[in-house]
């Protein structure tokens, strides 16, 4: 059994829980969406997605994106995945961010979206 993630309390007024695939999906999308330096006592934790511009997202820029993901996945889920893919795109200031990965487990394959918007 696994919390949910984002903490909360289900019907029983018991914490919730998840099945093993969305808490994994929880995982990665903490990772990608935490920003280095928001956590008090584990401040190199996160991608750092929200400091690149997704604004006119050229191949450069894409294929920067693509390996800061697949290098904090490693980093901080590598005993629990092995990211197999990750395609990033942007329309206006959304980007999206399609991480493909296989649980070290079981070997299930999954494929998540995710999407983040601009400030700017």
């Amino acid at each position: 059994m696994h919390l949910e993630h984002p903490y909360r309390f289900d019907g029983r007024r018991r914490t919730a829980s998840a099945s093993h695939a969305v808490w994994l999906r929880g995982l990665v999308e903490q990772v990608l969406m935490t920003r280095p330096g928001e956590r008090l006592n584990r401040p190199t934790f996160g991608s750092g997605l929200g400091q690149l511009p997704f604004d006119g997202l050229g191949d450069e820029l894409s294929a920067t994106t693509e390996f800061l993901v697949r290098s904090a996945l490693q980093q901080w889920l590598g005993d629990l995945i092995q990211v197999e893919q990750v395609e990033v795109t942007s329309h206006d200031s959304t980007s999206r961010i399609q991480v493909t990965f296989q649980e070290n487990r079981t070997g299930e394959t999954h494929t998540e979206i995710f999407e983040r918007r601009g400030t700017g």
